[in-house]
């Protein structure tokens, strides 16, 4: 089932999510659902805030960057085949220089910008079958690992931009969180006010 996207404005967005057990209620039905819903709305991560649920959950398919002649193909193989569940994730190391690239979110549509990231990344996560992993990651699949995982620590990728590149988009996110923007997929507006 997809489900509505919860826009920029939203208190759930700022939450910090909780770490969930195995019996959380329905969590295979959740976690296929976020998987329709990203699908649905082209997106290569999503994480529960996103749904409005404040848990630390998110998801990752990195496939539609692999059509991407920017690289190699050995980077495009790796990339066509990362997907993964990550729930009670938490990021042990972040090392390297810092890389900028340029990035967007389906709870901000329409705004792009630079983001600053280190490169690599040791995770510890817990997949969909509850079994603890540590891994590391680089490249592209670490930054959106990164993106995903501000999520459930309540940060979004328009809080590491310049002060001067966040009064610029001011106008854009207030329209974003009143609805006054149009996407192809289901979204939900914090501030768009109901007829009665």
């Amino acid at each position: 089932m997809i489900l509505p996207i919860v826009a920029y404005g939203d208190a759930v967005l700022r939450k910090m999510g909780e770490n969930i057990t195995q019996d959380y209620p329905q969590l295979d039905t959740l976690i296929a659902n976020m998987y329709e819903t990203m699908y649905g709305a082209y997106g290569v991560g999503l994480a529960a805030p996103q749904i409005g649920l404040p848990i630390r959950l998110f998801i990752v398919d990195t496939e539609p960057f692999a059509e991407d002649e920017a690289f190699t193909p050995e980077e495009q193989e790796q990339l066509k085949n990362f997907k993964r569940t990550f729930i009670n994730a938490e990021i042990l190391e972040e090392e390297g220089e810092e890389w900028a690239f340029n990035e967007g979110c389906l709870s901000i549509p329409d705004v792009r910008e630079d983001v600053f990231r280190k490169p690599k990344i040791k995770i510890q996560y817990q997949d969909e079958n509850f079994e603890t992993k540590v891994e590391e990651f680089d490249g592209l699949i670490a930054r959106v690992i990164q993106h995903e995982y501000d999520h459930i620590d309540g940060v979004l990728f328009t809080d590491k931009l310049s002060s001067l590149k966040k009064r610029l988009i001011k106008g854009k996110l207030a329209n974003i969180s009143k609805g006054k923007i149009r996407v192809d997929y289901k979204m939900r507006f914090p501030l768009l006010k109901k007829k009665r």
